[in-house]
């Protein structure tokens, strides 16, 4: 994966107050990270010993990452990759850098569970845009950086109904060029589709497509205005969910 960075225009994320969940989608945020880690405790323990007797460094891993407003938060995962080898913070699945428990935690999205936690810290949400990376964000083209005014999501539309070769040829790999010019805002526009109307009902419907894709059900591609992602007609989504406000009392 290339890191050319110096290949791309670069502007620091300023920070807001940004657009916060509704009162109805906090509480589902609390009921289930309660919850989840109430019935997961014990699964959670055999995970984090598991990546800690797998390979040598921490069970969970901690990294700073985009949070609502743009504000930076701690998140948490279980350690899927080695310990210091570099490289770019976009992880593939075949990774060399990952470790043989870490494509499977990866593989049935395990290494994500700790980020429970963040969810009843009110630092993440259950549904909602990735959670990226400062060395990433800076690069986001302008018209994609409203995604960063909305709380980061456990599980989001764009997790379950869109994937990188959804917009890149054959062979293409997944450096930095091709993530931040075609992949993000690709990503972007398909997550403006929940966020312009971030309903129960909606929020609901994508906790179930995370069910189903864990379970290896197939949850189709979302299109968008009869375009594939990446097109004019997504595009447009994008733009009316940037300057979207969340109602305070979304059904």
């Amino acid at each position: 994966m290339s890191e050319d960075h110096a290949a791309l225009p670069s502007r620091p994320v300023d920070p807001s107050d940004g657009v916060p969940p509704s009162r109805a989608r906090r509480v589902l945020d609390v009921v289930g990270a309660v919850a989840g880690l109430l019935l997961l405790s014990v699964p959670l323990l055999v995970v984090f010993a598991l990546v800690k007797l797998s390979s040598r460094g921490p069970g969970v891993f901690r990294q700073t990452r985009v949070g609502q407003g743009g504000r930076p938060f701690v998140m948490y995962k279980f350690r899927t990759m080695r310990q210091g080898v570099g490289g770019l913070t976009v992880t593939a699945n075949c990774d060399p850098r990952l470790t043989r428990i870490g494509k499977l935690l990866r593989q049935w999205s395990l290494d994500e569970l700790p980020q429970l936690v963040n969810v009843l810290r009110g630092q993440m949400t259950l549904v909602g845009p990735r959670p990226e990376t400062y060395d990433l964000a800076v690069h986001y083209p302008p018209d994609c950086r409203w995604i960063f005014d909305h709380r980061p999501g456990l599980t989001g539309v764009s997790e379950v109904r869109f994937r990188d070769f959804d917009v890149l040829g054959p062979g293409e790999e997944v450096d930095l060029v091709n993530y931040i010019e075609r992949i993000v805002p690709a990503r972007v526009a398909v997550d403006a589709v929940y966020l312009t109307d971030p309903s129960m009902r909606a929020t609901i419907g994508a906790i179930w497509d995370t069910v189903k894709h864990i379970l290896g059900f197939t949850v189709p591609p979302l299109q968008v205005g009869g375009a594939g992602p990446g097109t004019g007609a997504v595009q447009e989504t994008a733009a009316h969910a940037a300057a979207a406000k969340e109602p305070g009392s979304a059904a």
